[in-house]
């Protein structure tokens, strides 16, 4: 199972922020880091929901809380713009100090537009993701731009943001202006922008200015009908599903040393002493695995599955040879094979040892222009295949030691 650790590191302001790292189960092939929305927290769930699918891609990942906010010290107050793109440069001080440099940046909301004016610090990051983000930091003083003026006079003032009071001070109004989309210009790693057309806290017209000032490559994808923090699951599952999947592109090739195998054999062996296996034939390399509910990583089919391939596949290609041969109208066949234990009621005993009988249920179509006596043969056919035979016919394995 992936493992969840806590951690503490200096911030910017020389406050402890707390954060979260998040390893998967195998050696992590990369990291990813995560900065949230504004005044929100590590634990959000698009952030969370986010994590756990790069974890499952192989990622180690982190996410943590901006000076201030959520279990990390310090004062919110003195705190803008400019101390949370340092408090990222910090987190990525500290996951280059255990050696996992970041080579993602992902960045909700305002947190977005930090990891745009951060990835210039961070040399080991290669792809930067925002969502729903602003393109300059200016943009967050419209969520409350009725208190500017008493802000201005005054020095400071409370604001309700999303429902909580935080104290907006002089020095954070004159830290955003200083703000632009140059840094955008500057940026050096592929950037992936994602947006709701119908995002009413920051306009879609924002993931535009991004998009035109960032030189490619460069993606956009649009979240259809999101909302800003992502509330539905549905929602945050597909976005962390597209950021996990665009990411990918910056694993590094795993090195599986291959041995050498003859033709018509199979060589299996152990990849994470767990679960996960390797599988090879004299062309092929594939993953076995277990799903997640059983404690493995779901890299792979399971054996089961691998069996009922074997079936399903030996089947389509002896009934498409046949077809083929007759010069019979298929246009396709199509295959759905589940595996189960089922008590024999028929054999001799039975009522005193019940036995079980292993049960593949097969369900064939035949699509095309064909007769019923040409359907009927292709049944016949579909028995004859060779796995069929070789799983229903005097089968022994022979078990050695080498």
């Amino acid at each position: 199972m992936p493992q969840r650790h806590k951690i503490e590191f200096i911030g910017a302001t020389g406050d402890s922020l707390a954060g979260l790292l998040e390893i998967p189960d195998a050696k992590p092939q990369a990291t990813a880091l995560i900065a949230h929305c504004f005044t929100c927290g590590k634990d959000i769930a698009a952030a969370s929901r986010i994590a756990r699918s790069l974890v499952k891609k192989g990622y180690a990942v982190m996410r943590f809380d901006f000076t201030g906010l959520g279990n990390s010290d310090g004062d919110f107050a003195n705190t803008n713009f400019t101390s949370n793109v340092q408090d990222l440069v910090a987190a990525a001080d500290y996951l280059r100090q255990q050696d996992m440099a970041p080579s993602i940046l992902v960045g909700h909301s305002l947190g977005g537009t930090a990891v745009l004016n951060a990835a210039g610090s961070i040399p080991e990051a290669l792809g930067v993701v925002t969502i729903g983000s602003p393109a300059d930091a200016q943009h967050v003083s419209k969520q409350f731009h009725c208190d500017i003026d008493t802000i201005n006079d005054k020095g400071e003032a409370k604001v309700d943001l999303a429902g909580r009071a935080f104290t907006i001070k002089k020095q954070f109004l004159d830290d955003i202006s200083q703000t632009s989309v140059k840094t955008i210009e500057k940026l050096k790693q592929d950037l992936l922008v994602l947006h709701s057309p119908v995002d009413s806290t920051v306009s879609i017209q924002e993931a535009e200015r991004i998009y035109k000032a960032a030189h490619h490559p460069k993606s956009f994808i649009s979240l259809d009908d999101a909302d800003h923090l992502l509330t539905s699951a549905k929602d945050a599952e597909y976005v962390a599903g597209l950021i996990s999947s665009w990411s990918t592109r910056f694993l590094p090739e795993e090195a599986v040393e291959r041995p050498k195998v003859a033709g018509g054999e199979i060589h299996v062996s152990e990849h994470n002493h767990k679960f996960s296996i390797d599988v090879f034939s004299d062309s092929h390399h594939w993953r076995a695995d277990e799903p997640t509910k059983v404690g493995g990583n779901n890299t792979g089919p399971d054996p089961y599955e691998h069996l009922l391939a074997a079936v399903g596949a030996c089947t389509a290609m002896t009934v498409r040879m046949y077809a083929n041969r007759k010069k019979w109208p298929l246009d396709d066949v199509k295959i759905a094979l589940r595996h189960a234990r089922e008590y024999r009621v028929d054999c001799e005993g039975c009522d005193e040892n019940p036995q079980q009988l292993d049960v593949i249920d097969r369900d064939i179509e035949f699509i095309g222009d064909l007769d019923d006596a040409q359907r009927k043969r292709l049944l016949q056919i579909a028995d004859k295949c060779p796995v069929h035979k070789t799983l229903t016919g005097q089968l022994a394995i022979r078990t050695n030691s080498v």
